[in-house]
């Protein structure tokens, strides 16, 4: 049994449900990322005894799943797209943005899915754009695929922007700072190929590399896309 198929336990003598303890939790892990929830912690943002929320959750990984079903909902679409193009664009871009809210879901990103309702009615508004467009084993490849470079590129991001606050230096500062060691390296000539990226590449922000990376997986999947005969 779930934790969705499980039923709730009486709310007294502290008023708790799984709403507030999912709420809580999150909380805890916008602070402080993941290894700042536990049970015991959500319990004392709660002013609850820690022993109350095992009614209602066995587990942290319960938690975890909780939690990422809350935010699945922040990556539903508003409206429901007929192109599939746009329905993955949009489940990219906005499960990116969810991340940079909730940094955690970075961490939680690519493993087996929840079968909360939030989840379950994502992959439902993925897939049925995609619906006989193809033959299903295409259509599960696809949407892998896509998913598998935004979270690549996703988890890529909130490493930098956790590095940023580790080091207390932006990108740039970096550059700066480690610029001495690169220039001698380069200086070597054994790295011509990575010399050439580092004079003549162009500098591009986040975002803008997420959207032509994004598009050009999309490109990619767009040619496997054949109807299956009927």
């Amino acid at each position: 049994m779930t934790v969705w198929d499980r039923p709730e336990p009486p709310t007294r003598p502290v008023p708790l449900d799984r709403e507030r303890i999912v709420a809580a939790a999150i909380a805890l892990a916008d602070e402080g990322g993941l290894e700042a929830v536990s049970l015991r912690k959500v319990a004392a943002r709660l002013d609850a005894g820690p022993m109350r929320l095992y009614g209602y959750i066995s587990t942290k990984e319960e938690l975890f799943d909780l939690m990422m079903d809350e935010v699945h909902a922040e990556v539903l679409p508003e409206e429901q797209s007929d192109d599939w193009r746009e329905a993955l664009r949009a489940l990219a871009h906005r499960t990116r943005q969810a991340a940079l809210r909730h940094e955690w879901l970075a961490d939680l990103l690519g493993g087996r899915p929840t079968l909360g309702p939030n989840g379950l009615a994502v992959t439902e508004a993925t897939l049925a754009p995609l619906d006989g467009l193809a033959d299903i084993d295409t259509v599960m490849r696809a949407v892998e695929t896509v998913s598998a470079y935004f979270t690549g590129a996703i988890r890529r991001e909130i490493a930098n922007v956790r590095a940023e606050r580790t080091t207390g230096l932006s990108k740039h500062e970096w550059q700066r700072a480690s610029g001495r060691r690169v220039t001698d390296m380069l200086a070597t000539g054994r790295f011509p190929a990575l010399a050439k990226a580092v004079h003549d590449g162009t500098d591009v922000d986040a975002e803008t590399t997420f959207a032509t990376g994004l598009d050009w997986v999309l490109d990619a999947v767009a040619a496997k896309m054949v109807r299956p005969p009927v």
